[in-house]
């Protein structure tokens, strides 16, 4: 799948933890990009914070996240490749890449035991990256 530019109002994660926060690199994030995809960053822990990582890459080379999120040793939430957004033409959809956890939206379970699965997104939705016991916590925003 090829990414596209949004088309259609403006889009973004709003951090609602330290560690998402850390995640983002700000207390904001616009995603702009579509699929905006969110994953484990496995590099090792010599990152203190996972950010968006376009830049580390070798030129014509595609990264698996657009975000990677640092989890501590032993990762018990976040999947390599945990879930992404998609924007369909008419909403905004948050769609599980077959994460372990899975992710809630809303407090709704989206995936989980590699099932997949996906839910729209509506502005101010509370996004968990796996368990209720995850600290990378999200606010979607759209308009």
């Amino acid at each position: 799948m090829t990414p596209t530019q949004a088309s259609t109002g403006q889009a973004g994660l709003s951090a609602l933890t330290p560690e998402a926060k850390g995640a983002l690199g700000s207390a904001e994030l616009p995603v702009t990009q579509f699929p905006f995809r969110v994953g484990l960053e496995s590099r090792g822990a010599t990152r203190a914070v996972a950010r968006i990582v376009m830049d580390r890459r070798r030129p014509g080379s595609r990264p698996n996240n657009e975000l990677y999120l640092a989890e501590p040793e032993p990762a018990a939430n976040v999947s390599r490749e945990h879930f992404q957004i998609e924007h369909n033409g008419a909403q905004y959809v948050l769609v599980d890449r077959q994460s372990t956890c899975g992710t809630l939206v809303e407090g709704r379970l989206v995936g989980g035991k590699r099932a997949g699965g996906a839910v729209p997104l509506r502005d101010g939705d509370v996004i968990i990256v796996g368990t209720s016991a995850s600290r990378f916590v999200f606010k979607f925003r759209a308009g």
